[in-house]
C-alpha cells in the first residue's frame, strides 16, 4: 500500500498534443484538450488515480449500456464505412 500524496495524485502528468482537439497524459487515454473547453465547461481537479479508475471502468460501463439500453451494438469503423459508400 501507498500513502496518498496530495501534491502526486493532484498534478496530472503533462500532457501530449495528439491532434487540435485531442491530448493524452496517460498512455491511450485520450482527452478534449482542456483549453477549448474552458468557455463552457467548468474544469475539475481530481486525483489521478480516479482517471485511471475511470478509465479501467469503461468497458464494464459501457458493457452494461449495452445489455440495458442497446438494440444492437455497431462499431465506429461500420458507421465511418457508411459515409464513404
Amino acid at each position: 500500500m501507498s500513502a496518498y500524496r496530495y501534491t502526486e495524485q493532484s498534478e496530472p502528468p503533462a500532457a501530449k498534443q495528439v491532434t487540435d482537439v485531442a491530448i493524452e497524459r496517460f498512455e491511450h487515454v485520450f482527452e478534449v484538450d482542456p483549453k477549448l473547453m474552458t468557455a463552457h465547461v467548468a474544469q475539475q481537479v481530481f486525483p489521478n488515480w480516479d482517471t485511471l479508475r475511470i478509465v479501467a471502468s469503461r468497458h464494464d460501463h459501457l458493457d452494461w449500456m449495452h445489455r440495458h439500453w442497446a438494440d444492437k451494438v455497431i462499431s465506429g469503423q461500420q458507421l465511418l464505412d457508411e459515409l464513404t459508400e
